[in-house]
């Protein structure tokens, strides 16, 4: 997760308690908050009383916030809390703080405070997250970090912008989405542009768009000049139009239908524009997939690499290990260097250009936003990417899931899953589920 999240505090107290140790709780509190990897928005001021808190709103407004951070630091009621949050739109999380059993008086009955502003939250149909324990509790500022960081991939969804590139092709169901759906729950907005339309856009552009990405890809793929080099080029035009596309119109992903148009109306494979795409942190989804586009994009904002939009095409129950494989498009950090790594045609329709390499081993995290049985929800699983020969032509991985390989099956055939899968290296899915929490998707967890 690369950019900061921007947190607004807001922290409630009542002189009834004891105010000493509240303030002192909080500016352990705020100390723990200026460790975190957050931009903070507020002042370690406790407030006391509706009109001093009311006060501090307009500066959290006008910040921009991704996420919204109340202090409980005492007990209070709950009016003022549901006042605040029904001025936000960004996801709100309050932190209590554990209370000393001295057999005393309670000197902040924090808790208390936060049960009944959430039980009244709830009346009014507001959803928050909570924390619970001490300013320095690790396993608290860990849960804080990842709630930071998911409200800011939240909040990217609702200002990104996809491209559609042609309908997904016929019977390809897992591929089609629903526009209202999808921008009232991702805010994401989304334009379209018929396939033959963008293909006669590419054709149009002189010859010398494909020089750059041309030499690019020279450098990775040493028999380069052994391709088709008129197919070729026109890969490589479709990656610039992409490009230029992309930075424009200020695109986060897009989704094409590659085939069978680009074989058959412009005479190239549009795997390895995907690809290029996918390496400059673009995502593309082939089959014009939408949600392909968006859970890429999701486990990108996620781990801060490049995913693969794959698909399962194998599985050996006694070998207990699958592989993930697409024509060609995986990109090109996710190669296995001991290995060949080189241009390829597509195995179907024999024309250029395509990526080929094995996919090197480590961590892996699978995910998909899923209209499985007719709801949205985040499909999560892991695994690791054992060191294997290429397994077929492309780019594909070998995998061993954290289950055995034919229970993955059936749970994935179970839950109605969708064959395309979003592939990023790495353990991300601590943070991906707090992002489903946060978008109010129900999680699936095939592993």
């Amino acid at each position: 997760m690369k950019n900061k999240a921007k947190v607004g505090i807001l922290a409630l107290g009542r002189t009834t308690f004891d105010v000493p140790y509240a303030e002192q709780m909080l500016a352990q509190a705020w100390q723990t908050l200026n460790g975190l990897n957050i931009e903070l928005v507020g002042e370690a001021v406790l407030h006391f009383d509706a009109d001093s808190a009311l006060q501090a709103l307009p500066a959290l407004k006008q910040a921009d916030l991704d996420l919204l951070l109340i202090l409980q630091v005492t007990f209070t009621d709950a009016s003022l809390t549901t006042e605040v949050l029904g001025e936000f739109s960004v996801p709100a999380v309050m932190w209590s703080f554990p209370e000393a059993r001295t057999g005393g008086r309670l000197r902040l009955n924090s808790f208390c405070g936060v049960n009944l502003a959430c039980h009244a939250l709830s009346r009014a149909g507001i959803k928050v997250q909570t924390l619970h324990g001490v300013p320095d509790d690790q396993r608290v500022v860990q849960e804080l970090q990842q709630l930071a960081d998911a409200a800011a991939i939240v909040k990217r969804f609702k200002q990104a912008k996809v491209m559609v590139i042609g309908e997904h092709p016929l019977g390809f169901d897992a591929c089609n989405y629903n526009q209202q759906q999808l921008t009232e729950h991702f805010g994401v907005s989304v334009d379209r542009q018929p396939v033959l339309d963008f293909i006669e856009q590419v054709k149009v552009l002189p010859d010398s768009v494909a020089d750059q990405p041309y030499a690019r890809r020279a450098k990775d793929f040493a028999n380069l000049a052994e391709m088709d080099q008129t197919a070729t080029r026109k890969t490589l035009k479709v990656y610039a139009a992409l490009r230029e596309k992309a930075q424009r119109e200020g695109y986060n992903g897009i989704a094409v239908r590659c085939w069978p148009d680009f074989f058959t109306d412009y005479g190239c494979a549009a795997c390895g524009a995907l690809a290029l795409m996918n390496e400059d942190k673009v995502p593309c989804g082939c089959e014009a997939d939408m949600f392909g586009v968006l859970s890429s994009l999701m486990a990108q904002w996620a781990s801060g690499n490049a995913v693969f939009n794959t698909d399962l095409v194998d599985i050996d129950p006694q070998d207990d290990s699958v592989v993930f494989w697409h024509c060609g498009q995986a990109p090109i950090e996710m190669a296995d260097r001991d290995g060949p790594v080189q241009a390829t045609i597509h195995s179907n329709r024999k024309l250029p250009l395509l990526s080929e390499f094995a996919l090197k081993p480590g961590r892996i995290t699978l995910c998909r936003i899923t209209q499985g049985e007719g709801k949205l929800r985040l499909m999560l699983a892991g695994g690791e990417m054992i060191k294997a020969p290429l397994a077929f032509s492309g780019t594909a991985g070998t995998a061993r899931l954290d289950v055995p390989a034919d229970l993955y099956r059936q749970r994935l055939i179970a839950a109605g899953m969708e064959h395309h899968t979003s592939l990023v290296y790495g353990e991300h899915r601590p943070l991906l589920r707090k992002v489903a929490d946060l978008l109010g998707l129900e999680v699936i967890e095939l592993t």
